[in-house]
């Protein structure tokens, strides 16, 4: 992952996330790419609150994921959330790896696009916010 700026989080796999034979339904992976995401934007001082407070929404308009190896319940796992476009769109990839071995598990990439909550109207630039809070990892 070639990131401007990256963060990684720890998971357990829950029981709750596996299907009958112990392995994580693939659903819940879009999941952790969110929980990842989360503490990437945490990091940089841009979160879902701040966002909404600059005016912005920034829905996911494309998501990608794909298996490489299972995941199992119990199992610790380490996803990475990097940031690799910012100017037109909020593109950030994903790499999930087993804690212990490092083997790669998932990977993937979102992309987000600001919108103007006054108008409901989608921008084809990122708001100066973002380029402003991008600037320092440059």
């Amino acid at each position: 992952m070639k990131a401007i700026v990256s963060h990684s989080i720890d998971i357990t796999i829950p029981f709750f996330d596996v299907d009958s034979i112990k392995i994580t339904w693939h659903g819940n992976y879009i999941k952790y790419f969110e929980m990842a995401r989360c503490a990437l934007l945490d990091k940089i001082g841009y979160n879902y609150y701040q966002m909404r407070d600059s005016g912005y929404g920034w829905p996911v308009v494309d998501v990608r994921a794909k298996y490489v190896a299972p995941t199992l319940f119990n199992q610790v796992v380490c996803v990475e959330a990097g940031i690799v476009e910012y100017e037109n769109r909020l593109k950030i990839e994903y790499l999930i790896t087993d804690k212990e071995t490092g083997r790669k598990c998932t990977k993937g990439y979102t992309t987000q696009v600001a919108i103007d909550l006054a108008t409901e109207k989608m921008c084809f630039a990122s708001p100066k916010i973002l380029l402003d809070i991008m600037e320092p990892y440059l």
